[in-house]
């Protein structure tokens, strides 16, 4: 076993190495000269300051320097656990810009990701062996998961926020109130959390219900099922191997998923104007600040490396025939 892990941890690693390249230089690509957006919102007219102005920036951020030792440089910098600075919020360091948006990304995306994951595997195990409920829930998962997040986030926020007035439609909290460990700013924040949860809880459950309901009629009709109902087993203990089965590649879903629920909730935030790192990105992008930009990209890799590594255990937890494999493998 653990050689095993120790296998997946190099190809973690060299995910990660790539990964972090590539965000280094996706940003470098973008057309446009972020020293001269900094200068132009300075508003200087003499020649001489903006020059002075240029060069400064230029060697504070490295821009002057070949692009193979920039990229050497953010290494250093990256084992350091140093971002750099924020070009948009100059001089705020960029981590401290990220660590404020981060609750609220983790705050909508984790409870939205296990619920919709959970909830949406019990409904669709329930359809599989209720006919009334499986010509209701088919058709409703159909629905949702054809439907980008972005869509239907503006048709809950027309909904929900406009015409019903229940929710707020965009924002962590109300301006009017000042963030303090207080149940009136509890109640606020969780008022203008509901939609952008809802959005992604929405979309991701169709998906899931779908996959297990389609796993649990494929587990029923397998042989061993069939085998078991000759012997005479009851019926709940046949269901229950069959959800323990069906439940398996529903894990390895949630694997393959986690790119494109990070992607769902990047652009769901942006949509509620939900001040998670899906603003920050816009904002990053808008202003041309290549340090932000590839910070926030390097919080969703690393979140995501984590998040694929913590399924690999669980799949190991659950499922015998893995360990079996590797204790096989070992021998």
């Amino acid at each position: 076993m653990r050689r095993y892990f120790a296998r997946k941890l190099l190809i973690y690693a060299l995910t990660f190495v790539v990964a972090v390249t590539v965000n280094w230089m996706i940003p470098r690509f973008m057309p446009g000269d972020p020293v001269s957006a900094m200068v132009a919102r300075a508003r200087v007219s003499q020649p001489e300051a903006v020059e002075a102005m240029r060069s400064y920036y230029n060697d504070l951020f490295g821009f002057d320097e070949p692009v193979w030792q920039q990229y050497l440089h953010f290494w250093s910098a990256l084992l350091r656990g140093d971002f750099g600075l924020s070009i948009w919020v100059f001089p705020k360091p960029v981590a401290d810009v990220l660590l404020d948006a981060l609750p609220y990304t983790l705050g909508l995306m984790i409870p939205a990701i296990l619920l919709s994951w959970f909830v949406g595997n019990w409904a669709g195990a329930l359809a599989a062996r209720r006919k009334v409920l499986d010509n209701t829930l088919l058709p409703a998962g159909y629905l949702l998961t054809a439907m980008p997040y972005m869509w239907i986030a503006v048709i809950l926020a027309w909904a929900l926020g406009s015409k019903a007035g229940w929710f707020p439609l965009s924002g962590g909290y109300s301006l009017n109130i000042q963030p303090s460990y207080s149940i009136d700013f509890a109640v606020d924040l969780l008022q203008h959390w509901v939609l952008p949860f809802l959005s992604l809880f929405l979309v991701a459950l169709g998906g899931w219900a779908i996959g297990m309901r389609n796993m649990i009629i494929y587990e029923l009709e397998s042989d061993y099922s069939s085998y078991l109902s000759a012997l005479g087993a009851p019926s709940r203990l046949i269901r229950r191997y069959a959800f323990r089965n069906a439940v398996l590649p529903q894990i390895t879903g949630l694997a393959l998923q986690l790119g494109v629920l990070v992607a769902g909730a990047l652009v769901t935030e942006i949509v509620f104007a939900y001040p998670g790192l899906g603003s920050l990105i816009l904002a990053a992008i808008q202003n041309q600040d290549f340090f932000l930009l590839q910070g926030a990209f390097l919080f969703i890799v690393i979140g995501v490396l984590i998040a694929n590594f913590l399924i690999d255990i669980v799949y190991v937890v659950v499922d015998p025939r893995t360990r079996t494999g590797m204790a096989g493998g070992q021998s």
